[in-house]
């Protein structure tokens, strides 16, 4: 099999995969659009914790912290990060990272409602909130409806290795390096006639048998 025919067997099986999936993916998408401002700073608080974390324990751990409502006590985050059931990795510095951004967080706000481009209040978010690369400014903002901000985790960059959008996995993600994948898996999505976020969450549940937020 020839390497044009090879990748044009992956592009069949990537729409095969999509259209048993497709209700439940662009209904996800929908969610996203739907989330209350009142549940912003949740979603940043989740992706704040999901860096090298379990995505379940950061979302159980959310929870938990809602019902306490500490989020400026920094020794209850830390104490209910390291509980076994909802255990997130880091959890004294992530902790302080999000008594951090709940005092920062009418700024954020601010920008939010005033910053007209995805792209400008992603830039802004990672210059200005500690916790928040690149990756996890995307997925913040993709979960409360901002759209084409690729979340490249190792799932994804796996994925576009696989389908040759991608050379080689990066070592590192810079701004530069992180830009410019996007602009591939973004022209790669449109090339196949999908969305990138349909794609983003297609790679997912592929990987993870579950379309999570």
């Amino acid at each position: 099999m020839s390497e044009q025919q090879h990748r044009y067997r992956h592009i069949e099986e990537l729409h095969a995969a999509f259209e048993e999936r497709k209700t439940a993916i662009r209904r996800r998408l929908d969610d996203f659009v739907t989330v209350r401002p009142q549940e912003y700073f949740h979603e940043l608080a989740y992706c704040i914790l999901t860096p090298q974390s379990s995505a379940t324990h950061a979302a159980a751990a959310i929870e938990v912290l809602r019902s306490l409502n500490c989020w400026n006590d920094r020794e209850i985050l830390t104490r209910t990060l390291s509980r076994p059931q909802v255990y997130v990795r880091f959890h004294n510095t992530k902790a302080e990272r999000l008594a951090e951004a709940y005092t920062q967080f009418p700024g954020i706000m601010y920008r939010l409602k005033t910053y007209r481009s995805s792209h400008d209040i992603r830039g802004w978010l990672v210059e200005n909130v500690r916790g928040l690369g690149w990756k996890e400014a995307s997925h913040f903002l993709r979960n409360i409806g901002h759209r084409n901000l690729a979340i490249l985790d190792r799932h994804i960059l796996k994925n576009l290795r696989k389908h040759g959008v991608l050379a080689s996995l990066p070592k590192t993600l810079t701004r530069r390096n992180y830009l410019a994948i996007e602009q591939h898996f973004s022209d790669f999505a449109e090339r196949i006639g999908l969305t990138m976020d349909e794609l983003d969450l297609l790679f997912w549940s592929t990987e993870t048998g579950q379309i999570l937020k």
